[in-house]
């Protein structure tokens, strides 16, 4: 094969051009007028320039904001997962494993991830400026009460005072968006519990003229001055270095001011380093007609009173069905189950059910064309429950011109929907006698020296809130001492109801 030889270029020759003298002319000097249309167009070259520049740099801002927060996000929503999931097989491990602390430990994960999801849509439907407000008659007491019982643990597992103090006369029931005013509450008093290392929490309620001002304080690391504009950005925490090493994604606070603005309030907030902060919600919440319902009592409901009713659930998702099925039959319903449309229909049909728990997303007809058939074939006979995850579908319903009556969103408060489907068949519940009332209505004898340490134990443990730790250390106090076990029998029933306020309460009242 012939060597391969490099190309060589060789130079061209150029021939000089000499420009025509006719082509160009000398620039002819310009007027005051033309100078200043130049400089007006400099300058707004400029401006355009530095927009351009500003709205790089913006984007450049929010793609990084938009990294931090999927990252921030992906550590929110995994930390609980786990919990549920390690939770979960220590149950299928370990026979022994006591329920009601797996139980109450998953369950405040479920709701941390609720809440998380919920925010989630909240910023949704803010960026897409499409923000439902609803008209719900809002038992007010029962959720300010569940806001502190959600919250309990937490702050007793940090030895943290944990207290609701009303001060005016607050009304039974009270109109506004139910879910919007929920979140606010659950925002401000998980970053009040977040950012307090010791102390308390107050959360304070105040009600005039129908307006109610509703104050979270805390004895935390506080806020600086020059911070207390930045806490309600997004993903801004503010400046301080502990408030940077606290969990979360920084979106609490902003969502919250949007959401209290939504409802026609605002929020006010005062701070002092290291002394504390206050949180301050002023919104109309006026005073409603309609009855309390007695499922929101707080006591355990065992059944109802008069003839026996039959509910349908339509469900494809069989872990769903499952656990309305174990909710309602306990209670005394007749349950019906179906995973399609078609089927529901059929059993509908066929048993006449007073009210039908119905989802939306299923194979084949979804929930919506379901519930029209339904009110097509049985009009106001049955009661109709939309029971569904898809929360950007939701309507209240129960207007007449709706094809349901009420909707309920996914996860499910068991306690809420019980209420829900008492309120629509008009049912009045049968409850069980509280046990820990008649354990604590007889009189507890002194206890002998000898209990002092299980005692002190006993309080350290509730404290940092080791439920399986206090479990053990009762059943050992109770070998130990037989002396102890009125008191033992209280303190379980606390145990049980997972009050460690009353359960502390009992420990400093005992007697020795």
């Amino acid at each position: 094969m012939p060597a391969l030889t490099p190309a060589v270029s060789r130079p061209r020759s150029v021939r000089p051009v000499t420009p025509h003298p006719d082509r160009f002319e000398a620039a002819a000097p310009r007027d005051g007028a033309d100078a200043a249309a130049d400089n007006r167009e400099i300058a707004q070259l400029k401006a355009e320039i530095t927009e351009l520049q500003h709205a790089k740099e913006a984007a450049e801002a929010a793609n990084e904001a938009k990294t931090r927060y999927l990252v921030s996000v992906s550590h929110e929503i995994r930390s609980p997962l786990n919990t549920i999931y390690g939770y979960a097989q220590l149950l299928e491990r370990d026979d022994t494993f006591p329920g009601v602390e797996a139980g109450a430990v998953i369950r405040r994960s479920a709701e941390h991830l609720t809440n998380l999801v919920e925010g989630l849509l909240e910023i949704s439907r803010i960026e897409g400026g499409v923000i439902r407000v609803r008209s719900d008659d809002v038992e007010i007491r029962r959720l300010l009460g569940h806001i502190v019982e959600m919250f309990h643990m937490q702050a007793a597992s940090k030895g943290l005072d944990l207290r609701l103090i009303i001060k005016d006369h607050l009304p039974d029931c009270v109109r506004t968006d139910e879910k919007k005013l929920r979140q606010i509450l659950i925002n401000l008093v998980s970053n009040a519990v977040k950012y307090t290392p010791e102390g308390k929490v107050t959360i304070t309620v105040r009600y005039r003229s129908q307006v109610a001002d509703i104050d979270v304080s805390d004895t935390g690391i506080g806020i600086a001055a020059i911070d207390l504009d930045r806490v309600f950005e997004p993903f801004e925490r503010g400046g301080s270095q502990e408030a940077r090493l606290q969990p979360g994604i920084g979106l609490g606070l902003s969502i919250t001011r949007v959401l209290a603005q939504v409802l026609g309030g605002d929020i006010a907030v005062t701070s002092t380093p290291n002394v504390g902060s206050s949180f301050r919600l002023r919104v109309m919440l006026p005073a409603a007609t309609r009855a309390v319902n007695d499922a929101a009592s707080g006591d355990r409901i065992i059944g109802y009173l008069g003839q026996r009713r039959t509910a349908l659930v339509i469900d494809d998702d069989a872990s769903q069905t499952v656990i309305l099925h174990s909710l309602l039959r306990p209670l005394g319903f007749t349950v019906h189950t179906a995973a399609n449309g078609l089927d529901g229909l059929a059993l509908a049909a066929r048993h006449r059910p007073d009210i039908v728990l119905l989802d939306i997303q299923m194979p084949g007809m979804n929930g919506w064309e379901v519930a029209e058939r339904l009110r097509a074939a049985h009009g106001t006979a049955i009661r109709i429950v939309m029971a569904s995850a898809n929360a950007h579908e939701f309507r209240s319903g129960g207007d007449g011109d709706s094809s349901h009556d009420a909707f309920i969103t996914k996860p499910i408060d068991l306690d809420a929907l019980v209420a829900l489907i008492g309120g629509q068949l008009d049912l009045q519940w049968e409850r069980a006698e509280p046990v820990v009332a008649q354990m604590q209505a007889q009189p507890l004898l002194p206890l002998p020296s000898a209990a002092e340490p299980f005692l002190q134990r006993l309080n350290h443990l509730a404290k940092v809130g080791h439920i399986r730790g206090i479990a053990d250390a009762l059943d050992e106090f109770g070998t130990t001492i037989p002396a102890a076990a009125p008191i033992i029998a209280v303190l379980k029933g606390h145990l049980n109801d997972l009050d460690l306020r009353s359960f502390a309460k009992t420990l400093d009242d005992a007697k020795i």
